[in-house]
């Protein structure tokens, strides 16, 4: 007697599962995790960057015509004629000078001077501080917007034009980043 059958023979069954296939979806998922990580990160820097510049353009002083500013020259050091000097480069640059004399109160000015001015002379005195840097901010009852600028005794120069425009163009470009 044989035994023998015509059916194939039987072939162990196969319960795995396909290895490769599933690692590359897991490889092809972190790779996606990590593109989405980079570009929300990069979004974050983007906004931080924006908030800085803004926050820069908001504390910066304003960018006026000088001819629209009333200034005041006062000498407050020894050397003579320094206020009448001082005026008339603020002249040419384009100011309104009302006014050329020794400091008429009695305050010490340190440094290189000090921008007096009252409330509504916030922005001139900004602007005007950007010809003198290092000097004092001295914020008066006057309710007219006329800006004092005293000379202190380490006075040396004012800014040059060039100067001042270096000052502004960081601040026009942070202003337009807004």
């Amino acid at each position: 007697m044989s035994t023998s059958t015509d059916s194939p023979p039987v072939r162990p069954r196969r319960d795995r599962r396909p290895v490769g296939p599933l690692v590359f979806l897991l490889v092809l998922a972190l790779a996606a995790l990590g593109v989405w990580w980079k570009v929300l990160a990069d979004a974050g820097v983007r906004e931080e960057a924006a908030e800085a510049a803004c926050a820069t353009a908001a504390e910066a002083p304003p960018s006026l015509d000088p001819t629209t500013l009333s200034v005041r020259v006062y000498n407050a050091t020894d050397t003579a004629g320094l206020a009448q000097t001082v005026a008339a480069e603020l002249q040419a640059r384009g100011f309104v000078v009302d006014e050329i004399a020794n400091d008429p109160t009695d305050r010490e000015v340190t440094g290189p001077g000090e921008i007096r001015h009252g409330p509504r002379g916030n922005d001139a005195a900004g602007y005007l501080a950007l010809f003198l840097p290092g000097a004092g901010d001295h914020l008066d009852t006057r309710a007219t917007a006329q800006v004092d600028l005293v000379i202190g005794p380490e006075f040396d120069r004012l800014a040059s034009p060039e100067e001042v425009a270096a000052t502004l163009t960081p601040i026009a470009s942070a202003e337009a980043a807004c």
